[in-house]
């Protein structure tokens, strides 16, 4: 599977569990830890849980994928599930804010938000 439609099965799988401004970022002229961010924010830390959970079952069940590492999910304010050259990073509203991987990584033509 190509590692942009890795990214697109990332933000269908977060869109199903309601997902909000959900993005990718094409990294792969900034750094050679991977190709794509896929960034997305829940309403709660339950939802930022239930989040991880379905992009971890979809792409399990779909293409029988597994993350190569997860962070921070359990404490639900900011999850990272690590898929190698995708990477998801999934928010609580505040903690998005705080962070804003989007300023640090947009280099003004590699940001896409991602509607169904």
């Amino acid at each position: 599977m190509e590692s942009k439609d890795l990214a697109l099965e990332c933000c269908k799988a977060l869109s199903d569990k309601k997902g909000e401004d959900i993005v990718i970022l094409d990294v792969s002229e900034q750094t050679v830890v991977c190709s794509y961010f896929v960034i997305a924010s829940g309403k709660s830390t339950t939802q930022v849980r239930a989040l991880g959970d379905n992009v971890e079952e979809q792409l399990k069940k779909k293409f029988d994928l597994y993350p190569v590492r997860t962070e921070g999910l359990r404490e639900g304010r900011w999850g990272v599930l690590d898929y190698g050259d995708v990477v998801v990073h999934i928010f609580n509203e505040e903690s998005r804010l705080f962070y804003y991987l989007e300023r640090l990584w947009d280099s003004g033509q590699n940001v896409t938000k991602y509607s169904e």
